[in-house]
């Protein structure tokens, strides 16, 4: 006859198999509204795995859904614009990494608009996101999360800061001689410890708001936009069923 420690045993190991199971599965879908094609990027941050092989191309007017890891994982998104093969390499305008298709956990170039995750975290298992501007815009993007509970709002810029970057922001294609392409932040722009948030002023009481991150928040005030922003506005959201990132509106 089991004994009662026997039958708590069993109890016990019944109760965590059903709540594993019972976690629900989180979807990220992945939406290109834009009128041309734009290549995902996903980066991990260290000791995180790398997600579809990191990068992928996305027609325009598709989405491409694929299930999150069911366990904690925390990286970054973000779109590649401009890309195209010449001369038997593979560049992208904004958003580069390192010349290939499949990023495979490399960063990409800025300036670009961000996406940032922390997923399955907390006792109630949130999952934290936010959109950054701190590396300066290539592209609106936006993330909306569906079924979540508690704190889940809609975060992002849908607004196109290319036609309003300040001239000296402004990066261009072909060289600088072309249209457009991005927005640079201030940091990247000028490269001063101020701007940048470095040395003296890497704390929260001296890495401050500048003319040019304003200009940022003007225009989307629900994404960061330097390195110490505050809020963070990263939301924990309990156990969403889906997190939908939105290349433009």
């Amino acid at each position: 006859m089991a004994t009662a420690t026997q039958l708590f045993s069993c109890v016990l190991l019944i109760s965590c198999t059903l709540f594993h199971v019972a976690r629900p599965e989180l979807i990220i879908t992945l939406v290109n509204n834009c009128p041309f094609t734009v290549y995902p990027a996903i980066q991990p941050n260290a000791g995180h795995p790398v997600l579809e092989k990191g990068g992928f191309p996305l027609q325009t007017l598709t989405h491409r859904s694929f299930r999150a890891p069911d366990q904690h994982w925390s990286g970054r998104i973000w779109g590649r614009t401009g890309c195209a093969h010449s001369n038997g390499k593979f560049h992208c305008a904004t958003g580069d990494c390192g010349n290939r298709i499949e990023c495979n956990g490399l960063g990409g170039a800025t300036p670009s608009t961000l996406a940032q995750f922390t997923l399955h975290h907390g006792h109630k298992d949130f999952s934290s996101y936010g959109v950054s501007l701190v590396d300066g815009f290539n592209l609106p993007m936006t993330v909306t999360p569906h079924e979540g509970k508690g704190v889940c709002p809609v975060v992002g810029c849908k607004a196109d800061l290319l036609a309003t970057c300040p001239e000296k922001l402004q990066l261009r294609s072909m060289g600088g001689h072309g249209h457009v392409v991005g927005c640079k932040s201030g940091c990247e722009a000028f490269g001063t410890d101020e701007l940048c948030c470095r040395n003296h002023y890497n704390s929260p009481q001296t890495c401050r708001a500048s003319t040019f991150s304003d200009f940022f928040k003007h225009s989307c005030p629900a994404t960061s936009t330097y390195a110490h922003d505050s809020p963070s506005l990263m939301h924990e959201c309990s156990s969403p069923r889906e997190l939908k990132v939105i290349f433009c509106h």
